[in-house]
């Protein structure tokens, strides 16, 4: 006899039942496993590209933000250099305007304007042909007083230095507007 004519048919349909539940149970868990290693790798060589895209990022941001600062600096020693050359030209505009002015104090330099040779003869001028101890030919001169010479060596001193100054002002705009 064999051990299957033993046992009641019922038990027997039960124990195939069993066998059967315990064989698809095994295999599903398997297949479960089989299906973790897989989306494990994939979650793995995902995780990895969203690391690599991430580094790629912050390399490209700080190329770009060392461009940037290279761009500002260059920018920064133009606008020095720019402001080195008006100041220098100041300097020597003040320096050229104290000397006249220095030479105009000690009577060492006289300061004259021309007079219209047209005008009538009784307006006060001096005649227009030379003496003996002045080196002018030609048109009428009148000597400016030492203290009109100095004002008028004054504003042109101040003039200077606001053409230097709008000098200074238009390049250091035109800089910075071409700097984009």
């Amino acid at each position: 006899m064999r051990l299957g004519e033993l046992i009641p048919a019922p038990y027997r349909l039960f124990g195939k039942a069993v066998l059967l539940t315990t064989l698809v149970g095994g295999s599903a868990a398997i297949t479960w496993q089989v299906q973790d290693w897989r989306y494990g790798k994939q979650l793995a060589e995902q995780a990895r590209l969203h690391t690599e895209t991430l580094n790629q990022l912050a390399l490209a941001s700080v190329a770009q933000q060392r461009a940037e600062q290279d761009k500002r600096l260059a920018l920064e020693q133009r606008l020095a250099a720019s402001e080195q050359s008006h100041y220098r030209a100041l300097s020597d505009v003040q320096r050229d305007q104290g000397r006249l002015r220095d030479r105009l104090a000690t009577a060492d330099l006289r300061l004259s304007v021309l007079l219209n040779a047209t005008a009538g003869a009784g307006n006060g001028s001096m005649p227009t042909s030379a003496t003996t101890g002045s080196v002018v030919h030609g048109s009428t001169r009148a000597e400016l007083d030492p203290a009109h010479a100095q004002r008028i060596i004054g504003v042109t001193d101040d003039g200077d230095r606001g053409l230097i100054a709008l000098a200074a002002c238009q390049a250091y705009a035109k800089e910075v507007s071409t700097q984009k």
